[in-house]
């Protein structure tokens, strides 16, 4: 994920994050199956959406705590808005946890319990980006951090508290393993039933089209549909892109410069010597003298050192100055007074006896001025424009610290402002879908996904050669669906799909009513008004399901959830048709004789028996303190988020 930490920081979600409110989040999904009503099930009055204890939960915190875990799974999922975050279940899950962790902060309350200040101020200064230059907390950006993010401290406080008494209440409890045996056999048993029976099938494209739906019709299922065919929310972006072209004229290295830069570097364009060395070192100096002697009576010296039980270093390239400093003076000068072939050594070194080989000289011969300035000239190109770019960078940077829109800093550098067409967070235009996502533009669209209306602009890298970007957050296009004249061909074909389909089912759901009166299902379907696919066999085991990776297909799920003798309606993916399922057989079987079986589901069941545990708990938290919710109220709050009247 691009900047991770920087962007969680830069958002409402990101100081949640910091301040330990994930913690709280994730305890909460482990609790996920606390939904529905908790308490006496009475309905909260007022502006509060409920009441938790003595505690009131106001439709602007409902509001934000949605915000910031819409915005939490988005860094997962970067294509993700309100709209769809709300329809999968998000705003119910948010509420739901947020009554959770209010009362366990009220039964902290009630049994005693106490988060001092103190413990709230370490942990707001122990955050990093809280700290100035001398590593202690900075009130003052503690402050505009408030500011930027709209938060208040009171907020951040009670957060801190909230999450800091839910910890103490549930993480003992999380990792609690044990799970008696008693309680492991059933579970195991279940893996060991069988199910059989018959499915058959009702094909949506077994109905046909039918006649062709009125405008009026068409209308109403349009309406009635609008979340089908709704597109997310997308962001006009504003940016320039400054690149190395733009102050490419102003690095172009001038002759004085290059001039000096080659009387800087004297050496590297002075005449000098390499030679390719083969060297072996050997501790003991008769061996020594016993391998020179070996090598100049015409022994390669590689052959030498081999037979010896040694290696010869190959080294390629060696100027004498670099030589000398890896070895001593008294070996470099004799190395570099030798000629070509010469054996040189032994010489005593700081490893023991050296012997060398000069297998080439190489003599370069110095460059003139002129010889070396196309070499000075690109390298000295190459650095003012990277100094350049960082300036123009450093200045532009300064100018958003100051305050400075976008349309100033653009006037005051004569950029050029481009403006994205409404894209979603992948980059995509949807109103042109035969164009793809510009690459190129990935960092400036996560820029601008990641900004709220009103921030500053912002600087991101857009490219390999030090190119960035000026982004500004135009205008934000709220979730919605198209004019229906756009999509009228599309959305007249999904209402004769969608008739064709309650019309399958339909007759699908007299199947199933007959099977269930004891007709036979293999008659049920001969007896439909349509010629249907025959029906076939259906047979798993529990174990087949679970053991299944990529999950059990859902005809067989749902023979495992049904009575035996009956029969049960499922709707195929993609409106494809309806399966009906008859439930013939349930063969069960004890697993006291598999201990095998028995252990390997206490193993299972220990790693989510904690996260059951703080489950229940927190549901007994949740009566014990009392839950009342305003059924009406949070109604409408789910509709002021996706925007709906």
């Amino acid at each position: 994920m691009l900047s991770f930490i920087r962007s969680l920081i830069n958002s409402r979600t990101g100081i949640i994050v910091t301040f330990a409110f994930l913690v709280l989040i994730a305890l909460a999904f482990a609790a996920s199956d606390i939904t529905g009503s908790a308490g006496n099930g009475r309905t909260a009055t007022g502006s509060s959406v409920a009441t938790i204890g003595k505690a009131d939960l106001g439709v602007a915190e409902l509001k934000r705590r949605t915000q910031d875990e819409m915005a939490t799974f988005r860094q997962r999922q970067p294509t993700l808005d309100m709209v769809q975050f709300v329809n999968g279940g998000g705003f119910e899950g948010t509420l739901e946890r947020l009554i959770g962790a209010i009362a366990l902060s009220q039964f902290g309350d009630k049994v005693g319990m106490v988060v001092s200040k103190r413990a709230v101020d370490g942990q707001i200064a122990s955050v990093p980006d809280l700290q100035g230059l001398d590593g202690k907390f900075s009130q003052a950006k503690y402050q505009l951090l408030l500011s930027q993010r709209k938060i208040t401290d009171a907020q951040i406080r009670s957060d801190i508290a909230r999450s800091t008494i839910s910890q103490q209440l549930t993480v003992p409890t999380e990792g609690a393993s044990q799970v008696p045996l008693d309680l492991a056999a059933p579970y195991a048993a279940l893996l060991l039933e069988k199910r059989a029976g018959v499915i058959g099938f009702v094909p949506t494209n077994a109905v046909g089209a039918g006649p062709p739906p009125t405008p009026a019709e068409i209308a109403t299922y349009y309406k009635r549909n609008a979340a089908r065919y709704t597109i997310p929310e997308r962001r006009v972006i504003r940016y320039a892109v400054i690149t190395p072209d733009l102050v490419k004229a102003s690095a172009t290295p001038t002759e004085s410069e290059i001039a000096a830069a080659y009387k800087a570097q004297a050496n590297r364009f002075a005449a000098s010597e390499k030679r390719t060395l083969s060297q072996v070192v050997i501790g003991d100096r008769a061996a020594a003298d016993a391998l020179v002697a070996k090598v100049k009576s015409g022994t390669a010296i590689e052959a030498a050192a081999k037979a010896a039980g040694l290696a010869a270093a190959k080294l390629s390239g060696v100027e004498k100055p670099a030589y000398t400093a890896q070895t001593s003076t008294e070996i470099g000068t004799a190395v570099f007074a030798a000629a070509r072939g010469a054996i040189v050594g032994p010489i005593k070194s700081a490893f023991g006896w050296t012997i060398i080989r000069v297998d080439s000289i190489d003599l370069v011969a110095a460059k003139t001025l002129d010889q070396a300035r196309a070499d000075l000239t690109r390298e000295l190109a190459a650095d003012k424009l990277a100094k350049a770019l960082g300036a123009l960078h450093d200045k532009i940077d300064d100018s958003i610290g100051n305050n400075a829109t976008f349309a100033e800093i653009i006037a005051d550098q004569k950029l050029q402002a481009i403006a994205t067409a409404p894209v979603v967070a992948d980059g995509r235009d949807p109103e042109n879908s035969a164009l793809p996502a510009d690459p190129k533009l990935s960092q400036v669209v996560a820029a601008g996904f990641a900004a709220e209306q009103g921030d500053d602009p912002q600087l991101v890298p857009v490219g390999q050669d030090g190119s960035f970007a000026v982004v500004s957050l135009d205008r934000i296009v709220p979730s919605a669906p198209p004019p229906i004249a756009k999509i009228n061909d599309l959305v007249v074909r999904d209402f004769a799909i969608d008739r064709a389909r309650r019309q399958a089912r339909a007759i699908a759901a007299d199947i199933v009513a007959k099977a269930n009166k004891g007709i036979k299902l293999g008659d049920a379907v001969a007896q439909a008004p349509l010629k249907l696919p025959a029906v076939r066999p259906i047979a798993a085991s529990r174990a087949q399901l679970a053991a299944n990776p990529k999950g059990a297909p859902p005809p067989l799920v749902l023979l495992f959830s049904m009575a035996g003798k009956t029969a049960k309606l499922l709707e195929a993916p993609d409106r494809a048709g309806y399966y009906v399922i008859y439930l013939d057989e349930i063969q069960r079987a004890a697993a006291v004789n598999n201990p095998q079986l028995i252990q390997a589901m206490r193993g299972d069941l220990s790693k989510v028996v904690g996260r059951e545990y703080i489950a229940q708990f927190v549901e007994s938290v949740r009566r014990d303190v009392g839950v009342k919710k305003n059924d009406a109220l949070i109604a409408q709050t789910r509709k002021d988020l996706v925007g709906e009247r």
